[in-house]
Formats: C-alpha cells, sequence, structure tokens
C-alpha cells in the first residue's frame, strides 16, 4: 500500500499550511497557498518538489502564495470551477465528482459551499483523510459569508457521510474559543468535557490541534449535533428542522 505523508505547519496568524506527498511517485500538493515563503521552506527542508496547488476556495488566505509558488516550482494550481475566475493562476478547474489522479493516489472533489459559493473538499479515501478548507473546523464551523445556512447544513451532512475513521485538516486554529462555545451547548457532553481539557493543554504547550477525525467530531462538535436533544433544548427548538437549529447555532457563535 503506498503511503501518503503529510506536513502540516502554522503560518500567518492562525493559518496552517498543509503539504502532502506520495514519495514513490515524487510528488508533492499544497493544500491551499496562505504563505509562499513558508511553503517553500518547508518543501526545502524536506528535499520535495511541489506540483500541485490544490486550493479550496478563493480567500487570499487560502491563495496568496499560487502565483509565488507557481513561478519558482512550475506547479499545476487546481480549484474550484465556481470560483476559477477568483483563483489566482488556476490551470485546472474541479467540482463534485471529479477525481485528482496525484501520484498512487485518487483526490476525490466534493462541493462543500456556504463559506464561500464556490468551496470545495479534497478527499483522498484511501489515505483516510480529507482537507476540508474553512467548512469544518475541529469543534466548529466556517462564517456563512456568501452562501446560506441551508446550504452550509447540506455540506456538513457530506462531510458526516465519509468514514468515520478519515483524518480531517482545516484551514485555521480556531480549536480553543470553538470547544469553549460548544461548551455553552452541551456542558454534560463528557466526550467534550474532555476534549476542551486536551485542547487547553495542546495550546499551553504550544502544539496544533489538528488534525482531527470525523469520529471525534461527530462526538463533540455542535455543529454536526443539531439533530442533538440537550442542544435543541438550550436553543428552545426542540422540533425545528436540523438546519434551522444549525443556523441559530452559527448565529449564536457569530455573537459570541
Amino acid at each position: 500500500m503506498p503511503k501518503l505523508e503529510i506536513e502540516q505547519f502554522a503560518c500567518l496568524s492562525d493559518n496552517y499550511a498543509v503539504l502532502i506527498h506520495d514519495p514513490e511517485a515524487g510528488v508533492t500538493a499544497a493544500i491551499d497557498s496562505p504563505d509562499a515563503k513558508a511553503i517553500l521552506k518547508r518543501l526545502e527542508d524536506k528535499g520535495w518538489r511541489l506540483t500541485h496547488i490544490l486550493n479550496t476556495h478563493h480567500h487570499s488566505d487560502h491563495t496568496g502564495g499560487n502565483l509565488q509558488l507557481k513561478e519558482a516550482t512550475g506547479c499545476t494550481i487546481i480549484g474550484p470551477k465556481e470560483e476559477a475566475e477568483r483563483i489566482p493562476g488556476i490551470d485546472v478547474e474541479v467540482s463534485e465528482g471529479d477525481v485528482i489522479k496525484f501520484g498512487n493516489f485518487e483526490v476525490k472533489v466534493i462541493d462543500t459551499p456556504g463559506h464561500t459559493m464556490g468551496h470545495v473538499a479534497y478527499w483522498i479515501p484511501a489515505a483516510k483523510v480529507a482537507f476540508l478548507g474553512d467548512t469544518l473546523f475541529a469543534l466548529g464551523a466556517g462564517r456563512i459569508f456568501e452562501g446560506n445556512a441551508e446550504m452550509m447544513w447540506n455540506s456538513m451532512q457530506k462531510i458526516m457521510r465519509l468514514p468515520r475513521d478519515t483524518e480531517i485538516y482545516c484551514g485555521h486554529e480556531y480549536t480553543q474559543s470553538n470547544a469553549r462555545f460548544a461548551l455553552t451547548l452541551e456542558p454534560d457532553n463528557l466526550a467534550l468535557v474532555n476534549r476542551a481539557k486536551e485542547v487547553d493543554q495542546l495550546r499551553k504547550d504550544n502544539k496544533p490541534t489538528l488534525p482531527t477525525r470525523l469520529d471525534r467530531e461527530l462526538e463533540t462538535n455542535p455543529f454536526l449535533r443539531p439533530h442533538v436533544t440537550a442542544i435543541r433544548a438550550k436553543l428552545g427548538m426542540l422540533y425545528a428542522p436540523d438546519w434551522h437549529v444549525f443556523a441559530a447555532i452559527r448565529e449564536r457563535k457569530n455573537k459570541s
């Protein structure tokens, strides 16, 4: 079975850059390009040659390094078809159902609109890993800038249907504040209480809280739990549709 090597490192104020590398095929992709300088340094440290950039959405803290990296490496830039005009240097446009060949691996594209209208996620089934950009965070979810709550909830449901042991990489280190908010909705969720303590310790030690795993998120992330009676009761929405509860959670988080 081929092995996918994954390198995650902090950059900018709270972003994560991620490199994936298939050593057998000698290919390397950056998941988004928040900071070209930091990415080039890590490539040099690892002795890897950048062959691809996989953009999740058009925001500049995810595409800002595209042109500099392309100029330095000649890499192929892949990004969402819906946002192609806003992705610097894009070569290949993708949307749901498309499969990208990456060395020995297949990367499946999932449309996850809401944060932006054309946001996509990249799932590599053979490596049991998904790169979700700013759609889902550890214990949280992205703000809805361009879509609406129903659209974003539909995107969440797609993520929830992935295998439970899928490792999840996200665009930002927001977990500690997300944990505090989650506890206001589900203070009696023991898995959440324990996870919040773990997150506090990791951040105290200046360690990342990512990647996470889907099974952990399903147990503790309120944005994946609008069906839970305790959360519905807290919001006074016992009989509302799931996406209405999701919308209320998002609105509450926006004001927290």
